[in-house]
């Protein structure tokens, strides 16, 4: 039954990226959409579900916090290293061309397409994960099998659309962003199959989830929504923020 209920998470999370990608033409509100998304996922999907599994305290400190915290930092550090070297490498390949020219590297040093191609591969990871807690629910009983079904499903819409525009935001090719977004869509597939085989232990599990949610935490803050405001200031835009978070809310409403 998980692996039946898992398909269904397939083909959710391939429309949420097929919307993504047919809405180009209203980046700003895409971007600001993602952003909302991903904030609600973080603070009302993937923390509460962290701290209840992750467990023990390290020096007065829940772990799930900690390594949210380490996520976080994590994503910033890596982010900011491939930046460094691209810089360096657009300094010695650019240094003779115009403005223009100088112009397009500071993008491509901001938009390191590697940072795409990692936040994609958390979003699998995560998918992955989800798809392990289906399996595990089912194995409990019925009515957590059903709750957790409805959360999964719902949620691998928006998982699909962030997965697309994270890889593409970030300056990787379509077939790429495809790619991942196929990956994203197997991976609950792949993890709900996995649980006929074996059960992931829930510290683990949670100790993931914590470290993922500071991942997205930093790129929803620091790329997402800077991105989506940047250009277009509007209030569409803001609104669709908003209406990312509160429909994650719904969502984790509904599964509860």
């Amino acid at each position: 039954m998980a692996v039946i209920v898992a398909l269904g998470a397939f083909l959710m999370t391939l429309a949420g990226g097929w919307t993504a990608q047919r809405v180009t033409d209203r980046r700003h509100l895409v971007l600001g959409l993602a952003g909302g998304l991903m904030l609600g996922v973080v603070g009302l999907d993937l923390l509460p579900e962290a701290m209840r599994a992750a467990g023990d305290e390290v020096f007065g400190v829940p772990l799930a916090l900690l390594l949210f915290v380490a996520g976080f930092l994590l994503a910033h550090v890596g982010e900011r290293l491939l930046a460094v070297r691209q810089a360096a490498h657009g300094a010695a390949n650019g240094a003779n061309g115009a403005n223009g020219a100088h112009g397009a590297t500071r993008d491509h040093v901001h938009r390191a397409p590697e940072v795409g191609l990692t936040a994609a591969a958390a979003m699998v990871g995560h998918s992955l994960a989800d798809g392990v807690a289906l399996g595990a629910a089912f194995q409990v009983g019925g009515g957590m099998g059903v709750a957790v079904a409805l959360a999964v499903v719902t949620h691998d819409f928006a998982d699909g659309f962030n997965t697309y525009t994270l890889t593409s935001l970030y300056g990787n090719a379509r077939r790429k962003a495809l790619a991942m977004l196929f990956a994203d869509a197997l991976a609950p597939v792949v993890g709900a199959a996995s649980t006929l085989l074996f059960t992931l232990p829930e510290e683990p599990l949670g100790a993931y989830l914590g470290f993922f949610a500071g991942v997205l935490l930093y790129l929803a803050a620091a790329e997402i929504l800077p991105e989506a405001h940047h250009r277009h200031p509007a209030l569409s835009t803001l609104l669709c923020t908003v209406g990312g978070v509160a429909g994650i809310w719904l969502v984790v409403g509904l599964a509860d």
